[in-house]
């Protein structure tokens, strides 16, 4: 499978407190709307979102039993990057990206890229479901969504060049 993701990891970041740092910021309280303008980061977990400008819209009204924040950053490009539970990042990178934690979805648009373990999709948009492990690519009429997928076996030769060289390191620790 091209992209692998761990339930249990994207559970334990979303229980995890929210830091937001930017140069400036602003609420509409009456909307719930707060804006992050001027190198946004955004720090959850292990998740991670960078861009130029965050608008979160909070949707928690009286009826609503759960909070339902939709998170909409715009950059070039804006980055969400969550670190999964086997250790490896997953990366997605577009124009805007729209991120709805209590849905499990992300969607990113415009010059959209999505990177895990070497392989890459792109297109003009890109969504991909955290709790079923689905991602959908489409492009404009005029372009193809396109992928690049690295072969197991090179993985493993580079996992293996890892591990030989920290061991290396280790040892040369160890004469010291």
């Amino acid at each position: 499978m091209l992209f692998s993701h761990s339930t249990l990891a994207a559970k334990k970041d979303l229980e995890q407190e929210i830091t937001i740092k930017s140069q400036r910021q602003s609420a509409d309280l009456k909307n719930k709307i707060a804006s992050y303008l001027d190198d946004v980061n955004i720090q959850q977990g292990s998740i991670s979102i960078k861009a130029d400008i965050v608008q979160v819209f909070s949707n928690n009204k009286d009826t609503e039993v759960e909070k339902a924040d939709i998170y909409l950053a715009k950059g070039k490009p804006a980055i969400f990057q969550q670190q999964l539970e086997d250790g490896s990042l997953i990366s997605l990178q577009a124009d805007e990206i729209k991120y709805q934690p209590n849905i499990n979805l992300i969607t990113v648009s415009g010059n959209a890229v999505v990177k895990q373990a070497g392989s890459e999709v792109s297109g003009s948009k890109i969504t991909y479901n955290t709790l079923n492990e689905k991602l959908e690519a489409e492009s404009n009429s005029n372009e193809a969504v396109t992928t690049i997928l690295q072969p197991t076996i090179l993985k493993n030769q580079k996992d293996k060049k890892d591990k030989k060289d920290k061991k290396k390191q280790g040892d040369n620790s160890d004469n010291n």
